[in-house]
């Protein structure tokens, strides 16, 4: 799928929505998660008083398809921004698509210490993709 790098963030930045700090590191969700196809990884770490997950590894087709899209540096960019709890292990916030250059909602579901169900809708719940990521491990500096 072309829009492999986008439907990653949705489905990351859907569950990565988080609360303060100190609730973050409770939540269990800060690490390193990879999307389904294996193809993007984002580091997920507090962001003030929310939590944001940033790109730390992409496989060279998502870097194609986020320079086509119009994002010329997929590796280091901000994914996930200002997700904050919903309810437990519930997170919503927004989600940067590089291969469509836009912000979507997104909501996540930590399932259990390694698994993340993502889903990311385009507009008020509507058009949504779900996704379940995997932990890869511990959260990157």
């Amino acid at each position: 799928m072309t829009k492999l790098t986008a439907l990653a963030g949705l489905a990351i930045a859907a569950g990565l929505a988080l609360a303060p700090a100190a609730h973050a590191q409770a939540s269990g969700v800060e690490g390193v998660w990879r999307n389904p196809k294996n193809s993007v990884h984002v580091n997920i770490k507090p962001c003030g008083q929310k939590l944001c997950g940033y790109v730390v590894w992409a496989n060279a087709d998502a870097q194609k398809d986020a320079r086509d899209g119009g994002t010329d540096n997929l590796i280091g960019l901000q994914l996930l921004r200002d997700f904050g709890p919903e309810k437990p292990g519930v997170w919503k916030g927004k989600v940067f698509v590089p291969d469509l250059k836009a912000t979507f909602s997104g909501r996540a579901e930590l399932v259990d210490q390694n698994t993340l169900k993502a889903k990311g809708c385009l507009v008020a719940g509507v058009f949504c993709k779900a996704q379940t990521w995997r932990r890869i491990g511990a959260a990157a500096d």
